[in-house]
């Protein structure tokens, strides 16, 4: 299993980005994928989940700004983000579970200036 993230990169507050989190080894739809994101000197924290039904959840101080979605055909998932603020600025990173087992990827970074 290998989860790699693209599609950070900085931009102006009130900006846009789409993350894509491009999965690998497994069948990415039959399983939960998790976006978290770490701000220098914080902790990691939950962003949004997208479960395998498609169901979607998000934190709070994302909600209305943020969207996960996947594309089954490309064993993607991806974060659509827009409005964004200084304050979403982070490494962000997505995380799925298979048999029992933790997968991260290596982070792709956003700044919001």
């Amino acid at each position: 299993v290998q989860l790699v993230e693209s599609g950070g990169g900085s931009v102006q507050a009130g900006g846009s980005l789409r993350l894509s989190c491009a999965a690998s080894g497994y069948t990415a739809c039959n399983y939960d994928m998790t976006w978290y994101r770490q701000a220098p000197g914080k902790e990691r924290e939950f962003v949004s989940r997208i479960v395998s039904g498609s169901s979607t959840t998000y934190t709070d101080s994302v909600k209305g700004r943020f969207t996960n979605s996947r594309d089954n055909a490309k064993n993607t998932v991806y974060l659509q983000m827009n409005s964004l603020e200084p304050e979403d600025t982070a490494m962000y990173y997505c995380k799925t579970v298979w048999h029992g087992r933790d997968f991260w990827g290596q982070g792709t970074q956003v700044t919001v200036s």
